[in-house]
């Protein structure tokens, strides 16, 4: 060894393990934002998200009445319904705990994170792509490259651990 920098024969660049780190917390940092903002929406009331779509929106149509994003967002304030609101919170409370337990045994490095983590995130690429196509939303497609990144820096630092033992 040279001043402890050389690496183990096999192991990932030294810069890989440092966008894996960087990606978990990026995933951490999302998925507590999503846990966040399922809790958020489960106590927040219907008439509460119109309030807000409302002075959302309020600028941009007193601008331009005819805003397509911003009547579209005010429409689907208008229409979201109590069964609708309780839906995206479940989703979006399940989606960020489950995403926070990857993130926190990938960091640590649980052997077991890795397949699970890997095969979760695979689950919720062919969700996000399903839903893609019944939406068209190019969020959902970025959400779902980012996945797949991930998976692939997964899949790179399982390698680098060997076989189980």
């Amino acid at each position: 060894m040279k001043n402890g920098t050389e690496q183990l024969p096999g192991a990932p660049p030294r810069w890989l393990d440092r966008i894996f780190d960087a990606s978990l917390l990026l995933k951490g940092l999302f998925a507590f934002a999503e846990l966040a903002s399922g809790l958020a929406l489960f106590w927040a009331g219907t008439g509460l998200i119109l309030n807000i779509a409302q002075w959302a929106t309020l600028e941009e149509l007193s601008e331009d009445p005819s805003d397509l994003v911003a009547t579209s967002l005010l429409q689907a304030a208008s229409a979201f319904s109590i069964e609708s609101k309780t839906f995206y919170a479940l989703y979006l409370a399940a989606h960020g705990v489950v995403k926070l337990l990857i993130v926190a045994g990938l960091w640590r490095r649980v052997r077991l994170a890795f397949p699970v983590g890997a095969a979760a995130l695979l689950l919720f690429v062919a969700y996000q792509l399903y839903r893609f196509s019944q939406t068209g939303s190019p969020g959902l497609l970025a959400l779902s490259a980012f996945d797949l990144f991930i998976v692939a820096l997964i899949w790179r630092e399982n390698k680098a651990f060997g076989p189980a033992t």
